[in-house]
């Protein structure tokens, strides 16, 4: 643990979710996006399109590319537009998203999230049931990939924890992604307590750490280079790889008020950080 800043109140906690309180075993990733395109083909095969899993998964690593340029403004799309934007690359441009499609190709997409599931951190638990003893308010502010707020809810709500949240905000259902600082403020508003009071704990750098800080939050980082249970997907490629990128930004310029490698930790650090 590497302690920085000083004593000062703390009334709320906010968290990231992926990798922070949800981790990700190696290749998984890759796993679950197989799962995902194979269970959208054999969708679009009943509707009529007659697709592969190969030109499925081709139609994902355009949709993705179609996402990151948009995530790059700080911007989000709806989980409708995200099935837009398959049927289009899936159709060469020549299709599109009909209504009565939508209920079954969603099911499809999510799917694989579950078939292939990441873990919750096993420190997780402890860490909520400590907090919400102490009357703190507790949040969840997501930069959501390619499983919608909805379906991370409900995972939430499978694992037993999403009881423990005050606030969740998922960034496909605000328009908005981390670092862009109204994300930050919108927690905030709903907790009714002003910026400097609140926490927010997350593994990425420029996201977590450096748009809290900017958002007037305190900032701890959850470092995943080192730590107990911590198996990251490695793959360059993934979403999760390509949001670490700091873009401008360099990593001596991003200073957290702290820095973890367990969330057992927090107990220690948020006691240190309050009056």
């Amino acid at each position: 643990m590497h302690l920085r800043a000083s004593k000062q109140c703390v009334k709320a906690v906010t968290f990231d979710l992926w990798e922070t309180l949800l981790l990700e075993r190696d290749g998984w990733g890759v796993r679950r996006a197989f799962a995902r395109c194979r269970n959208l083909a054999d969708v679009f095969q009943t509707l009529g399109v007659e697709v592969s899993v190969e030109k499925v998964n081709s139609a994902l690593k355009e949709t993705i590319s179609s996402l990151l340029k948009v995530w790059d403004t700080n911007r989000d799309v709806t989980h409708l537009d995200q099935i837009r934007l398959i049927v289009k690359h899936v159709s060469g441009g020549s299709a599109v998203a009909k209504d009565e499609w939508i209920s079954s190709l969603s099911s499809a997409y999510v799917s694989g999230f579950f078939e292939v599931p990441p873990y919750l951190n096993p420190d997780a638990y402890k860490v909520l049931q400590w907090l919400k003893s102490r009357k703190m308010l507790i949040g969840l502010i997501c930069n959501i990939g390619l499983t919608p707020g909805f379906a991370l809810r409900r995972f939430l709500e499978d694992q037993g924890v999403a009881e423990y949240f005050d606030v969740m905000i998922f960034s496909d259902e605000v328009g908005v992604r981390k670092p862009d600082p109204r994300i930050f403020h919108l927690a905030s508003k709903k907790f009714k307590v002003k910026p400097c009071d609140v926490v927010h704990v997350g593994d990425n750098l420029k996201s977590d750490v450096w748009g809290a800080k900017n958002a007037g939050f305190k900032a701890i980082y959850f470092s995943c280079v080192v730590g107990r249970d911590r198996i990251a997907e490695s793959d360059p490629a993934s979403v999760v790889s390509l949001s670490r990128k700091l873009g401008n930004l360099k990593e001596e310029e991003i200073v957290p008020d702290a820095t973890v490698i367990s969330l057992s930790i927090l107990k220690k650090v948020i006691r240190e950080l309050e009056t």
